[in-house]
């Protein structure tokens, strides 16, 4: 069993920046592939970036390319997500999910471990 806690939410103000983290504990899974995900008032769950098990690929939504950087260090069982520039479509809550696989994926039901979810709040 895998445990994610995410951390680092808040409120920013547009054009701030934040930087998530999400820790893993508990088994130890090593060829696992990471993304974050965001889910806003009203809407479903939409993946936000991913990244493979040795951080050499990652992908982006467009809604956050060139904004967002998601990255990780394996000796930490920790993965990023760097959030600049920030807009007020960006507030929903973010969550980290693991998958028991070193290639990333789009789809939610790809990942087997999800985090409980930090807020971010941009005001504008």
């Amino acid at each position: 069993q895998v445990q994610l806690v995410e951390s680092g939410g808040g409120l920013v103000q547009a054009g701030g920046s934040l930087r998530l983290s999400c820790t893993a504990s508990g088994r130890t899974v090593r060829n696992y592939a990471m993304g974050w995900f965001r889910q806003a008032p009203g809407k479903g769950r939409d993946v936000i970036a991913t990244i493979t098990w040795s951080g050499a690929n990652t992908d982006y939504a467009d809604s956050v390319k060139g904004r967002f950087t998601i990255s990780r260090d394996n000796a930490k069982n920790t993965v990023y997500l760097q959030m600049n520039s920030l807009k007020a479509e960006d507030t929903a809550v973010y969550y980290c999910a693991a998958r028991t696989s070193a290639y990333m994926s789009r789809a939610s039901s790809h990942y087997d471990y999800w985090g409980q979810g930090t807020q971010v709040t941009v005001s504008s």
